[in-house]
């Protein structure tokens, strides 16, 4: 079991890892383990390859994808592509490596990467199955049929039947122009991973970092979960994902996931459901950081960010949010659901929500949620909720706690406040400035503190030095937090026998 504080970060970056009992897990340690003695290194070359060849050297590479499927891979084992080649077909490699030497499939030579285009007539380009230990690296892939089906990927991750597989690593793929399903049951995705079939069935390690993920229908990088079995030690992390149909990135049964430094452009560009940019289901203690979200498309659900039910402790933290029509971020769940002790802390929201959205949704049933030292800031042309509290079958918001957060309206705008479907709300030291109406009973409105500059939505992080304050010393403070995450959104220590500032940066 992996626990909270068992997480080691290193640097202003967050880079995770983990310390378990037992042998120490490393993806890191995976990525760089040295092939055993007698491993074969196969090459496949489109262009001038042989599958009567050996495919033990460049000069006697195999050609096809049918070759490179049939060959059992062993632990040490490398299936290398010819960079600039291009492949129809499907790519569904078996056998594994093992906790001594991992399998390598990749590319050789310069130039581009090595191509395999699905053409739409598989359900996946790539399908990696039952197998563990396997890295997958500089790969492009497609798959675009003639109209749109079900289901369809580019590359899918299945366990099926199987207990446990370990320890699969996808790096730097290119997974583009995927006409998946839009529909939300019967979803397609750029790279898709699925437990399925034996109850015992599910993933001990899997990372998927540094990928590219552009025009994919109808999600980007997402999980669905169909056994009981939670998988563990599943990282999302340094992936670009531009053009989405649907959801960006989500999680559907694992504990102890984390979603970080990605970056989603454009997500529900053209699903009718609902859907948003990042978001865990059925998931206990996901850590969500140092992502930025923006562009997310309409209002069902349309957030950047998204709490979403049968989850408990979910913690987002130094993220970055802008022009997302549906909001910021939605935190929800149905009467006969659950949704435990989320944790909102240290992001900054720069002009999310259209005028018919909100910023923060609180949409049925959740628990013991606290938002504390946020930045939100609304444009001078926003006039929408700011907190929105809804129902939802029956369920409710109860005991959300608001902590240090600086809500800034800008000159013009215009935020509101419906609680009609919470109770037990609690506001601590957050500062309203600007025009807030239906604000609880208590809660006052403040002078704008002085930013270090003026903010507007741009893409990046490092274009919000100016929510920085203009002088720490000077800065309001707000109230001191337990478990406070113990820095601020641009890396700087919070302090613990004082308070804090109020927003997302101490200096």
């Amino acid at each position: 079991m992996i626990f909270r504080g068992e997480r080691v970060f290193s640097g202003i970056q967050g880079v995770a890892d983990w310390n378990v009992g037992g042998p120490a897990f490393s993806l890191l340690a995976l990525a760089c383990a040295v092939a055993t003695a007698g491993a074969a290194v196969y090459h496949v070359d489109s262009l001038n390859g042989e599958d009567t060849a050996s495919g033990l050297s460049p000069a006697h590479a195999w050609r096809s994808l049918e070759k490179a499927n049939a060959t059992e891979l062993k632990p040490g084992d490398q299936l290398l592509f010819k960079a600039g080649g291009r492949w129809s077909g499907r790519f569904a490699p078996h056998g594994s490596g093992d906790v001594t030497a991992r399998v390598l499939i990749g590319r050789y030579g310069d130039g581009a990467l090595p191509r395999i285009d699905g053409e739409g007539k598989f359900p996946a380009t790539v399908e990696l199955k039952n197998v563990s230990f396997v890295e997958m690296a500089d790969l492009e892939i497609t798959n675009c049929g003639p109209k749109s089906a079900p289901w369809r990927s580019g590359v899918s991750v299945i366990a099926e039947g199987v207990g446990t597989m370990q320890r699969v690593y996808l790096r730097r793929l290119f997974v583009h122009d995927v006409n998946g399903d839009l529909r939300k049951s019967h979803e397609g995705c750029g790279i898709f991973f699925e437990a399925k079939g034996d109850k015992s069935s599910h993933f001990d390690g899997l990372c998927i970092e540094q990928c590219r993920i552009e025009r994919t229908d109808r999600n980007g990088i997402c999980q669905r979960g169909n056994v009981p079995l939670r998988s563990l030690h599943v990282i999302i992390r340094d992936n670009t994902l531009e053009d989405i149909g649907g959801d960006g990135i989500k999680l559907w049964g694992t504990n102890g996931g984390i979603i970080e430094r990605n970056v989603v452009r454009n997500a529900r560009a053209r699903c009718e459901d609902a859907a948003a940019g990042i978001w865990p289901f059925a998931c206990d203690d996901t850590l969500i950081q140092f992502n930025e979200v923006s562009g997310t498309k309409g209002t069902q659900d349309g957030q950047g960010y998204d709490a979403d039910y049968g989850c408990r402790r979910s913690v987002f933290q130094y993220n970055y949010s802008h022009d997302n029509e549906g909001g910021f971020i939605l935190v929800c769940g149905t009467g006969k659901s659950f949704n435990e002790s989320p944790v909102v802390r240290y992001n900054i929201s720069v002009h999310d929500g259209i005028q018919s959205a909100r910023v923060f949704h609180f949409g049925g049933k959740s628990t013991n949620t606290l938002v504390h030292n946020n930045t939100i800031i609304i444009g001078a042309d926003q006039n929408l909720p700011m907190i929105l509290q809804t129902e939802w079958e029956g369920g409710i918001c109860e005991s959300a706690r608001f902590a240090n957060n600086l809500f800034l309206v800008e000159p013009g705008g215009r935020a509101t406040y419906d609680f009609k479907y919470g109770k037990h709300n609690v506001f601590e030291s957050n500062l309203f400035c600007g025009s807030h109406v239906g604000l609880p009973a208590g809660v006052a409105l403040s002078s704008a503190p002085q930013l270090a500059a003026a903010v507007k939505p741009a893409l990046g992080l490092g274009s919000l030095q100016g929510c920085r304050p203009a002088d720490a010393r000077t800065f309001p403070r707000g109230i001191l937090i337990k478990d406070n995450g113990g820095r601020d959104f641009f890396g700087n220590p919070v302090p613990t026998d004082r308070p804090p500032a109020i927003g997302a940066g101490e200096r």
